[in-house]
């Protein structure tokens, strides 16, 4: 079985796919050139394609007479860097306000609001590290999902199973495990598993990432689950000892029962006994034990059986010899 192994990458491994090459910094307003698909800031290639008609990076020609003909806005690329870049789309809306409120005779009313700066972190969707976020999580019954569809209305006691975090944006799935098994005592043989309606997350996802998968629209709490189910690692690595210990008893078991070799090696079994022959015992010591064979008590307190030195073996025809 192939394991997908999860790594987090750096902003700076990023840096080369998000920086304008002409400029230095982060894409504002990227436009990209439809020939070679190379991308800029908008001003970035808008002043320099004043003096050349050529991409900057691969010397393409993008256009003989008019190159600004072929250059493209990004939206797509300016949102990637906007959600990647912490504080970049606060900072440039402010930038932006700043211009206009020193330049007033500038005139900004064919722009849109982004333009000007007016537009907040809610309306454009960008979340913050340091953004709370607020949440609601509930039990999972996949019952209750199914009877959703059907009735639409949610009971009273629906409503009182939901409660409702405050988070920064920045926290883990991970960490909200950590405080649901500590809120509500779950002992550690039992796994939480916290869900978006019915898909299971990731430890490592924070509710930013979350929030930017499942295209979190800020018109409610975030809605999350949580179920609760046992620990199925430990019970998967018990099973496969227990068939060992048991496999290695019964292979001890069966050498036991195999008769005594030539070489008068002590037998556990005899099928017909004499009366002269005595039974050997299965422990080392019988000092009290008392068993008739044949109408003769053998074990009295003072006479003792020892696998020792010198120890009775019964040979292969019955008869008694003594070694030592």
């Amino acid at each position: 079985m192939t394991m997908h192994r999860t790594t987090r990458i750096k902003i700076t491994e990023l840096n080369p796919h998000l920086m304008c090459v002409l400029c230095g910094g982060y894409f504002i307003d990227a436009a990209t050139i439809i020939e070679c698909l190379h991308s800029f800031c908008k001003m970035c290639i808008v002043r320099y394609l004043e003096t050349s008609k050529y991409c900057p990076i691969c010397d393409v020609q993008i256009h003989k007479t008019k190159p600004l003909l072929n250059i493209r806005s990004d939206k797509t690329l300016q949102d990637i860097v906007y959600k990647l870049v912490p504080g970049l789309f606060k900072n440039e809306m402010k930038r932006r306000r700043d211009f206009y409120a020193e330049h007033p005779s500038v005139d900004a009313a064919n722009g849109s609001n982004e333009d000007r700066g007016e537009v907040a972190d809610e309306d454009k969707r960008i979340i913050t590290d340091d953004e709370i976020i607020s949440l609601s999580i509930e039990f999972f019954d996949p019952k209750a999902q199914q009877q959703d569809g059907a009735e639409e209305h949610q009971t009273k006691d629906e409503v009182n199973n939901k409660r409702y975090l405050q988070c920064p944006a920045a926290m883990t799935v991970m960490h909200l495990r950590k405080f649901l098994r500590s809120k509500m005592d779950i002992p550690c043989t039992f796994q939480i598993e916290v869900m978006y309606e019915d898909e299971p997350l990731k430890d490592y996802y924070t509710l930013m990432d979350i929030a930017y998968i499942y295209t979190w629209r800020r018109n409610g709490p975030l809605p999350l689950k949580y179920r609760v189910r046992p620990n199925c690692k430990k019970m998967k690595i018990a099973h496969p000892q227990d068939g060992l210990n048991s496999a290695n008893r019964s292979e001890s078991d069966s050498a036991s029962d195999k008769p005594s070799s030539p070489a008068g090696a002590p037998s556990t079994s005899s099928p017909l006994p004499s009366p002269s022959t005595p039974v050997q015992p299965s422990h080392s010591t019988f000092p009290h034990i008392s068993n008739p064979i044949n109408g003769s008590s053998m074990g009295s307190p003072s006479r003792q059986f020892t696998f020792g030195n010198k120890m009775r073996k019964s040979s292969l025809n019955g008869s008694a010899t003594s070694s030592g």
